[in-house]
């Protein structure tokens, strides 16, 4: 494990469900006052990234395969007299990913972005902008391909 989580655990500022999976090299990070819920049941593969400035929450039930980054920050690069890593972050708002969300390898999820319930975000896609439930996306930037129906 990388990050602060331990810290982020002890200040009440990291939930992890019941019966989640960490895998090694996973990556979490919560400094200051940055929140991080991720529900019960979860899988989060080999070397997946959580970073959150204000919120992020993972629903139960989810899988973030192999490399996968989620995140409410952005980093700041508007004062050209500043070099880049010390202006700090920005957020759009918390990002939300809903129950039983599949993410594959290497997804993006960006600030400010909420993916509903039931969602399959292909392998390679950056999402951008929010996922309606029950839906499969992917591409850069991630766009829905099909809703996805139980009643067949």
């Amino acid at each position: 494990m990388h990050g602060n989580l331990l810290e982020a655990l002890r200040e009440g500022r990291l939930e992890i469900g019941a019966h989640t999976l960490l895998e090694p090299h996973v990556w979490i990070t919560a400094p200051g006052d940055a929140r991080i819920r991720i529900g019960e049941g979860c899988f989060l593969n080999l070397a997946t990234m959580v970073a959150s400035v204000e919120l992020v929450e993972i629903g139960d039930h989810c899988m973030l395969a192999n490399g996968c980054f989620v995140t409410d920050g952005d980093h700041r690069f508007d004062d050209p007299a500043r070099p880049v890593p010390w202006q700090g972050f920005t957020t759009k708002g918390p990002t939300r990913i809903g129950d039983n969300t599949w993410l594959g390898a290497h997804v993006v999820v960006t600030s400010g972005v909420t993916i509903g319930e039931r969602c399959v975000i292909g392998a390679n896609s950056v999402v951008t902008k929010d996922v309606e439930p029950y839906t499969v996306a992917a591409g850069v930037p991630a766009r829905p391909l099909r809703r996805i129906s139980y009643d067949e």
